[in-house]
């Protein structure tokens, strides 16, 4: 008999875009279309004035002709969904508070259908409303994880800016509250698991850096449990935070099996 070929690697990088102006959203835009693993990209926090206009537009002009960017109704930042070649089908999440946040598509790699879900926490926010909507948006989120992944046996992607640390990060900060950790362990709770911590089991991992030089694991990528042998890698990239494109490191994850 013939041998079935392996299906094609889904090679995804996650992006903070830190609210870029045009000038710097068009290198993030050049410097993600040099890149060999952003078939698929998501992209957190971009802004919803001149700089996440321009940078859509770049992602188009740099051969990313496929974008899912629902826009905030207000001022806010959004997640971005773009891809260099696989059409993206929009999905329903079930997540009602910030949608713009949490957009989903379903996508064809190798013959495979793959679920993505691109998540923007917000952080803890202003004196007068500190936390209101990192809760709320972390409770919807977990509400409406377990329908995300219901009936779907595909891979399902679940990646982004959580704006929360693991259990037992290293360094530990106290600022961290147990609803925060609880949001963390929500996505083992629905089936998922961290595909870093899975390849990486005792590294820090910190893709973020406070002024003091401490480092956060802010950025983080889950699959769905059943397939995590599919998962050949999964790291963090700094050259985009030495370079100043962003303060996060961009995360990458091959898929293939």
């Amino acid at each position: 008999p013939a041998a079935t070929a392996p299906p094609a690697p889904l090679r995804l990088l996650t992006f903070n875009a830190q609210h870029a102006a045009p000038d710097r959203a068009r290198r993030q835009a050049a410097w993600l279309a040099q890149r060999r693993g952003a078939d698929l990209v998501v992209l957190t926090e971009v802004g919803s004035g001149p700089g996440g206009r321009a940078l859509l537009d770049a992602l188009a002009q740099h051969g990313y002709p496929h974008l899912h960017a629902p826009r905030p109704g207000g001022a806010d930042y959004s997640t971005v969904l773009a891809s260099r070649s696989t059409p993206l089908e929009p999905v329903p999440t079930g997540i009602g508070f910030l949608p713009h946040r949490a957009p989903a598509a379903e996508i064809w790699v190798g013959g495979r259908r793959i679920r993505l879900l691109g998540l923007y926490v917000p952080s803890r926010g202003p004196q007068h409303r500190r936390n209101e909507n990192k809760r709320a948006f972390q409770h919807a989120v977990t509400q409406a994880l377990p329908g995300f992944l219901a009936g779907f046996d595909g891979p399902v992607i679940v990646t982004g800016d959580l704006n929360v640390v693991e259990p037992g990060h290293v360094p530990h900060y106290p600022v961290f509250g147990r609803w925060e950790y609880d949001f963390y362990r929500s996505f083992a709770d629905a089936g998922l698991i961290d595909a870093y911590r899975a390849q990486h089991p005792a590294a820090p991992g910190h893709s973020w850096f406070g002024r003091g030089g401490n480092g956060y694991r802010f950025d983080h990528t889950f699959i769905t449990t059943a397939h995590r042998p599919s998962v050949t890698a999964c790291d963090y990239l700094h050259a985009p935070r030495h370079a100043g494109l962003s303060d996060h490191a961009a995360m990458h994850l091959t898929l293939t099996g």
